[in-house]
């Protein structure tokens, strides 16, 4: 058996669940699968972010999880209209969405973070 066609789980840290659940599930509108007294495991078509409680957690500066996205700019407005922010970085040459293409137009990228400072990412290519 390989790994092809097992569902992965990517392992995202929190200090507070409920603000954290508030974020992933109401305005990025995933769906909670369960929990545990370790975790919350929130479900997507091909993978689940499994929420981690770590009271001394703090997020570093890369991106952590993200999502390649049909349509960044629609993606973009629909989360915006939820009240998630993006991220402008000082000299990445993002447009007024917050978002990054790529030299030759190829990808675009927009950045943003959850309530613990996870940096998540959309993309389009």
């Amino acid at each position: 058996m390989g790994l092809k066609s097992t569902e992965p789980v990517s392992f995202l840290y929190t200090t507070d669940r409920d603000r954290a659940l508030r974020f992933y599930c109401d305005q990025l509108g995933l769906m909670l699968r369960s929990s545990d007294p370790f975790g919350d495991f929130i479900a997507m078509d091909n993978a689940v972010i499994r929420l981690t409680p770590m009271p001394d957690f703090r997020a570093g500066q890369h991106p952590v999880f993200g999502w390649n996205v049909s349509d960044i700019r629609a993606t973009v407005h629909a989360l915006r209209d939820k009240g998630v922010a993006f991220t402008v970085y000082d000299g990445m040459g993002q447009d007024e969405d917050g978002i990054w293409t790529a030299p030759g137009g190829m990808a675009k990228v927009a950045w943003f973070n959850d309530p613990d400072g996870n940096v998540l990412s959309l993309s389009q290519a």
